[in-house]
């Protein structure tokens, strides 16, 4: 099976004082803004490397939720965040890293298990793959 998924980006001007918005295939975003400003002022508006750590921590999350299942558990309730570093190096900026904090309530599972599965589903979800950024996981599971 293969899937494709569709975004887009337009953008006018320059780099500090242009402007650009992005859209989403399925609408979850439609010409949403984006910028300098919003990229590296903390400024509103979107960026390229939250969209990527949204996407990172859903893909993770559902290729843990899959693996769950496979060991016969399933979560009550999971929450991953997902934070990418850009920082300049030589040469221009790069990705270079991305941490995974989950938090989740599994009924029957011990730490050790949950861990060794979690660390399967980070290694295993199709945008890890994608990414050559160093990726960490902390896993914490609640009662």
């Amino acid at each position: 099976m293969k899937i494709n998924r569709h975004g887009s980006a337009a953008w006018e001007g320059g780099i500090r004082d242009g402007k650009g918005a992005i859209s989403t295939e399925s609408g979850a975003l439609k010409s949403y803004p984006y910028g300098f400003a919003s990229r590296f002022e903390g400024k509103p508006g979107t960026n390229p490397e939250e969209l990527i750590a949204a996407a990172h921590a859903g893909c993770f999350t559902m290729a843990l939720s899959l693996i769950l299942g496979e060991a016969k558990l399933a979560a009550e309730h999971m929450e991953t965040s997902a934070q990418v570093t850009l920082e300049q190096v030589p040469g221009g900026y790069a990705i270079t890293a991305v941490h995974l904090t989950l938090s989740a309530k599994i009924p029957g599972a011990d730490q050790e298990t949950f861990e060794k599965l979690a660390a399967t589903a980070k290694a295993g979800c199709p945008v890890s793959k994608l990414l050559k950024a160093d990726i960490t996981l902390d896993a914490k599971l609640v009662s």
